[in-house]
């Protein structure tokens, strides 16, 4: 078997018994609870996940782009909630297109006016397209304001012969920007109750909400506690990283996504490994995380501090000595595991150090 230190650098590495684990753990939160898994797959990209994600009890996926849940379909899967809004036309024969392979699709809508353009494009095919509201839960992107503006959305979408509303959802992005677990806690609880009080306002109109969707991998053990949620959406989970270790959700241990690079310098004063920017990404957490140091955790080497990065370098340094010389290898935890692996092409699966098998990132780069 092939040692995974033999391998040439940089290479994503993906330890296969912590994966599972992780996949495990979110299955058996879910069960517990009594929700539906259905993980964003914009974390690992891989139809394979995916398909290990179905398995172990999910009931689809969520992808961000229609990219994703055209190469996700195009794997099998089968029940893919795209969670962005679309009212671009070019966009909408896509969707019509993913329809008429029999996928069972869900959008996100958060715009009377949106609708128009759906409804618009459907009338002249035989689908009804499942669309959700989206739910803005104290992140500011996309979603109208919980209760009476997603009220007025419902009402928008029952007067539109070729949508059907499935549902409702929102994702608490703004929990990587905590300080603290606690708010973490208070950012989740607010999340789900964002949602089944929408759905609520809806129910008491008379428009029934069959689903009531929570996202984010900080909180989804918080918001999918929340009595009238219905289902989960974690994606990070899958992985986790350096930013989930910073915010207190994981442990080091369970990161199952690392960066095996090379020493290629080393300096009175620094020391050189041959991960830059276009592998390791100079992410620190797109909503403020403060919680990591440097640009990736190396493995067994505290000493040493990722402190900067270039294109193809990344510069380490360290005020204790290091044993770490020219050639070594290492393994390195990337901060943001979901926008590392949009780097590589494929992860080199391993157990115990040794190669297992190579899988594809099959929906790298699809952005569209």
């Amino acid at each position: 078997m092939t040692n995974i230190q033999t391998l040439d650098t940089p290479t994503l590495l993906l330890d296969h018994q912590k994966l599972l684990k992780n996949i495990s753990d979110i299955a058996d939160f879910a069960n517990e609870q009594g929700v539906s898994y259905r993980p964003h797959i914009k974390t690992h990209k891989s139809v394979r996940i995916a398909q290990l994600q179905v398995e172990a009890g999910a009931v689809g996926i969520t992808t961000a782009k229609i990219s994703e849940a055209e190469v996700m379909a195009a794997g099998g899967i089968k029940d893919i909630l795209i969670a962005y809004p679309i009212s671009n036309p070019d966009k909408i024969t896509r969707l019509i297109k993913l329809l008429h392979k029999g996928v069972r699709l869900k959008v996100s809508v958060d715009n009377p006016e949106s609708l128009h353009f759906l409804q618009r494009r459907l009338e002249h095919t035989p689908y009804t397209l499942e669309v959700w509201i989206k739910v803005n839960s104290g992140l500011n992107r996309c979603g109208v304001e919980p209760g009476k503006e997603a009220l007025l959305v419902a009402k928008a979408i029952m007067s539109h012969s070729k949508l059907k509303l499935g549902g409702i959802f929102t994702h608490a992005g703004h929990s990587y920007a905590a300080k603290t677990y606690e708010e973490i806690e208070s950012i989740g609880l607010q999340e789900g109750l964002a949602v089944v009080e929408s759905a609520s306002e809806c129910e008491q109109a008379g428009i029934p909400i069959p689903v009531r969707s929570v996202g984010s991998t900080p909180t989804f053990k918080i918001a999918g506690k929340v009595a009238g949620v219905t289902e989960i959406r974690p994606g990070n989970a899958v992985f986790f990283d350096a930013i989930q270790v910073g915010l207190g959700v994981t442990n080091i241990e369970n990161c199952a996504v690392t960066l095996l690079a090379s020493v290629v310098g080393v300096y009175k004063d620094r020391i050189i490994f041959d991960t830059g920017s276009k592998s390791l990404c100079l992410d620190k957490g797109a909503h403020g995380n403060q919680t990591v140091s440097g640009f990736g955790e190396i493995i067994g080497h505290p000493e040493v501090l990722i402190e900067r990065l270039s294109e193809e370098h990344g510069v380490g340094v360290f005020e204790q000595k290091t044993d770490l010389k020219l050639n070594d290898k290492v393994q390195i935890i990337p901060n943001h595991a979901c926008t590392v692996v949009n780097q590589f092409e494929e992860y080199v699966v391993h157990e115990n150090g040794h190669v297992i098998d190579i899988w594809k990132v099959d929906a790298r780069g699809m952005v569209k």
